[in-house]
């Protein structure tokens, strides 16, 4: 049905695929034209107007790892990297 076609980005000129399950999407959602620009610059695209998140270095109170969050840690609660985080939310 849907084969993946090469499409050139009109923002960057880098050529990306417009993948056969992408389109399908497309055809679901009723959009009728083909994305203009790659997946980069369409995500930056979108993040442009919007301020970059300020980050806090904190250390990772399971495995004792650096890491960055998007809070100020304040030492009465405990920071988990991402990893130990995901690991601690699957055990609940």
């Amino acid at each position: 049905m849907y084969q993946d076609k090469k499409l050139i980005c009109k923002e960057c000129g880098e050529e990306f695929v417009f993948t056969a399950g992408e389109q399908e999407f497309y055809a679901e959602k009723g959009f009728v034209n083909e994305p203009q620009r790659c997946k980069p610059c369409r995500d930056a695209r979108k993040n442009a107007g919007k301020p970059q998140r300020e980050m806090f270095t904190a250390v990772c109170a399971s495995c004792g790892k650096e890491c960055k969050v998007p809070f100020q840690p304040k030492g009465d609660r405990p920071v988990y990297c991402s990893e130990c985080f995901a690991q601690i939310k699957e055990q609940r």
